[in-house]
């Protein structure tokens, strides 16, 4: 975790009442977090973005403590991914976030902290009834998406303001700018970090290299995102 980067970004936006700072914790695949702890100290709330275990190998013990640790700090709430649905040993990791103080959004959606904070699911097919119910909703409307390649097959034709996404891993091997390979996207993505679609979508590279090739110019990030009137 020693080369963990906190990237500081902002939107504004005259349908916010009040400044509110997300940690956003994407790909932590079951990995340490302690170099971040002190940053996740400062948020209003901590948004999982996916992916908190690592279904390629066997253990859960840090993703574990982070469901204990992170409520402590700030309002968590958990946007489950690929790695959550496909983890063969989901049904021992179940019990310990249900009994967590995390709260999991999959196809729902909440008030919170002066906006409509939800996450839709990382099933193959995303739901288009949740996503026109999301989108009907009054205020600043903030998604939990773990696919960044969502965005433009089932997302952009709503009323959503921002897009938070992780899934890419940065493209692993970053050369000017662009990556090499993410999983969902394949050979150079398009979709690896940063603001992409007008700044509608917000990708984060990752808390930790889950793949067994190194990363290079691609260092692993937690954003923290302040939204602002």
């Amino acid at each position: 975790m020693s080369r963990l980067q906190i990237v500081h970004h902002t939107v504004c936006s005259e349908k916010l009442p009040a400044p509110l700072t997300l940690a956003l914790v994407s790909d932590l695949h079951n990995g340490p977090y302690d170099a971040a702890l002190e940053k996740l100290r400062e948020a209003d709330g901590i948004l999982i973005l996916g992916d908190l275990v690592n279904r390629h190998r066997r253990g859960y013990q840090y993703a574990v403590r982070f469901l204990e640790d992170a409520p402590r700090l700030a309002p968590t709430f958990y946007a489950i991914g690929n790695h959550e649905w496909k983890f063969r040993q989901r049904d021992e990791y179940w019990p310990y976030v249900e009994r967590s103080r995390v709260t999991v959004l999959d196809n729902a959606f909440l008030p919170f902290g002066g906006i409509v904070l939800g996450a839709l699911s990382s099933a193959p097919v995303p739901s288009p009834a949740f996503l026109e119910a999301f989108s009907q909703q009054e205020g600043y409307k903030l998604l939990m998406c773990h696919h960044p390649e969502y965005f433009a097959r089932y997302v952009r034709p709503y009323d959503v303001d921002l897009t938070l996404s992780g899934h890419a891993h940065g493209g692993q091997v970053q050369l000017l700018g662009r990556g090499i390979y993410s999983p969902g996207q394949g050979l150079f993505p398009r979709l690896t970090h940063g603001f992409y679609e007008d700044g509608r979508l917000l990708v984060s590279r990752g808390m930790t290299n889950s793949a067994r090739a190194p990363r290079i110019n691609n260092p692993c990030e937690m954003i923290m995102l302040h939204l602002t009137p």
